[in-house]
């Protein structure tokens, strides 16, 4: 039984799987727009609006806790000058999740994570 697990686990390793989440965590800060499939992007999103509301606090702390996260220095850089700065009078919901329909090759469900325009 798998009462009250969280998470999917989308058929990877612990490693890969948290791996996988830095990295398109830090194409979604980066683009500000990226294309995945739906099980992965709702998986993100929690993970992508802790990150920006670590940029709203903006203290080195955060920042610290944000480049332990988050693979590239210019990416942060970006999310506490330019991406937290939009979202200062929003309390959360700072992504949209739009879904496209399945992909051509496996029938997986595709959707579009963005950030929300402020």
């Amino acid at each position: 039984m798998r009462h009250r697990v969280s998470g999917r686990r989308l058929s990877r390793p612990t490693g890969h799987r948290r791996a996988l989440y830095r990295n398109q965590v830090t194409a979604l800060l980066t683009h500000e727009k990226m294309v995945t499939t739906e099980a992965k992007a709702k998986e993100i999103r929690s993970l992508a609006e802790r990150v920006i509301t670590l940029g709203k606090d903006g203290s080195l702390a955060s920042r610290r806790r944000a480049l332990a996260f988050i693979t590239d220095k210019k990416t942060v850089a970006k999310l506490f000058d330019e991406v937290a700065p939009r979202y200062a009078d929003r309390s959360g919901g700072y992504t949209r999740l739009v879904k496209l329909g399945p992909r051509r090759g496996d029938n997986a469900s595709m959707a579009q994570i963005e950030l929300v325009e402020q």
